[in-house]
């Protein structure tokens, strides 16, 4: 079963940091460009970061110098580093994986979510 499964969400402090991971079983997250997308209550999803197979980077303007992605192929797993947590932070983000390589759509898997709270 090909799936992509996020965790490390949960509830910060604003300033804080969370790092997310996204794991894949069934396939090999190497060949694969992966991105991070959030979707707040009442908004439309929106990208966050992305990496591309080659290992290129992108980010939002939002979370340029806070948000940092990395993959660890040999764990299968990309991550992304958020520091100096905003409020406006607050969403579900969600991973996915492109078989283009690229960091474009389409995103042929998505993960189920983890929630993501910064809040005093």
């Amino acid at each position: 079963q090909l799936q992509l499964v996020e965790s490390g969400g949960g509830l910060v402090q604003p300033g804080g940091s969370l790092r997310l991971s996204c794991a894949a079983s069934g396939f090999t997250l190497d060949y694969y460009g992966i991105g991070w997308f959030r979707q707040a209550p009442g908004k439309e999803r929106e990208g966050v970061s992305c990496i591309t197979a080659g290992g290129s980077t992108n980010y939002a303007d939002s979370v340029k110098g806070r948000f940092t992605i990395s993959r660890n192929n040999a764990k299968n797993t990309v991550y992304l580093q958020m520091n100096s947590l905003k409020p406006e932070d607050t969403a579900v983000y969600y991973c996915a994986a492109a078989q283009t390589r690229l960091c474009r759509n389409p995103y042929d898997y998505w993960g189920q979510g983890t929630q993501v709270t910064v809040s005093s």
